[in-house]
């Protein structure tokens, strides 16, 4: 139905790029004829896909980083409020059927920054790797009670 719209939470309709790209592959599909498909340009292999949620007072990242050495591959860092997180990608396959042999060479760079609350430093962020899924848990600062200021008579 042409006349319909999807109904988009908020974290979506900050994401301008992902509006723009559902745009374009609406009016794509709109089009009489498709003789090649277009590509999806978030889904390529260098963005880093993420999840975020809240949880207890804790900001919670998730991100799925499959065959990848969080010692060796996994680089966080926090710099002017940003939480960047960079991956390194490598991946050999090697397969030898019938007499032939093909080999596959997958390297890449994952990355993502994402911003974190303010009041938070590096040393309150913690992250932990299991089964190819980083999460990082960040603490979300107490908000300061306000103080009265005593006003001087001169």
């Amino acid at each position: 139905m042409p006349g319909l719209m999807r109904r988009e939470s908020h974290g979506e309709a900050a994401d301008v790029f992902g509006r723009f790209d559902r745009m374009f592959d609406e009016w794509a599909r709109m089009m009489p004829f498709r003789p090649i498909g277009f590509p999806h340009w978030k889904e390529a292999d260098d963005f880093l896909r993420v999840e975020e949620f809240r949880d207890d007072g804790t900001l919670v990242v998730r991100a799925a980083l499959p065959g990848i050495d969080p010692d060796k591959d996994v680089e966080l860092t926090v710099v002017d409020g940003m939480l960047c997180i960079q991956a390194e990608r490598r991946e050999e396959e090697k397969r030898e059927e019938k007499g032939y042999v093909r080999r596959e060479l997958h390297y890449g760079s994952l990355s993502r920054s994402l911003p974190i609350p303010a009041g938070v430093t590096q040393a309150d962020i913690k992250a932990t790797y299991k089964a190819g899924m980083l999460e990082v848990r960040i603490p979300e600062p107490k908000p300061e009670e306000a103080r009265k200021i005593p006003i001087s008579k001169s």
